[in-house]
């Protein structure tokens, strides 16, 4: 259920983005630019690009060790795929605190035309990261479950 309303979202986000973009586009060449639409772009495409990255995750479509797996044993490869789990989400937990901060310091900044506060952008780090983590912990579960069965 959840995934279907992260892939809806960002449906939702990569229509948002182009048509702002054509929008813009043939407004500026009629001579009337929108002065705010580079800034609403980068809000939705940070938004985009995060949600991409846990929906990518949560197919696992994102870089793997299949090498690694082809040349170990099944139990090997097994254990491998849990330790990488492990490592992605310890390094998700570190990059969060820099998240977290960043989009604490970039509130007060305002951007642009839009005048919009630079966190609303930086808050797709955030939140891109915590959907991350809730992914590899289910893929970390799921693991151990399915080794449980074989």
């Amino acid at each position: 259920m959840l995934k279907r309303i992260e892939f809806a979202c960002g449906g939702m986000l990569l229509v948002a983005v182009v048509i702002l973009v054509a929008v813009a586009s043939v407004a500026r060449a009629m001579g009337s630019p929108i002065i705010w639409s580079v800034e609403m772009a980068q809000l939705i495409f940070a938004w985009l690009c995060m949600l991409a990255a846990d929906i990518a995750m949560q197919e696992d479509r994102h870089f793997g060790l299949q090498v690694m797996r082809e040349i170990l044993s099944k139990r090997a490869s097994h254990w491998l795929e849990i330790i990488n789990i492990l490592v992605i989400i310890a390094f998700l937990v570190f990059l969060l605190n820099y998240a977290w901060t960043n989009m604490v310091l970039m509130h007060p900044r305002l951007v642009g035309a839009a005048q919009i506060n630079a966190s609303y952008i930086h808050a797709s780090m955030v939140v891109g990261i915590l959907l991350m983590i809730r992914t590899m912990v289910s893929q970390l579960i799921r693991r151990i479950r399915n080794r449980e069965v074989n």
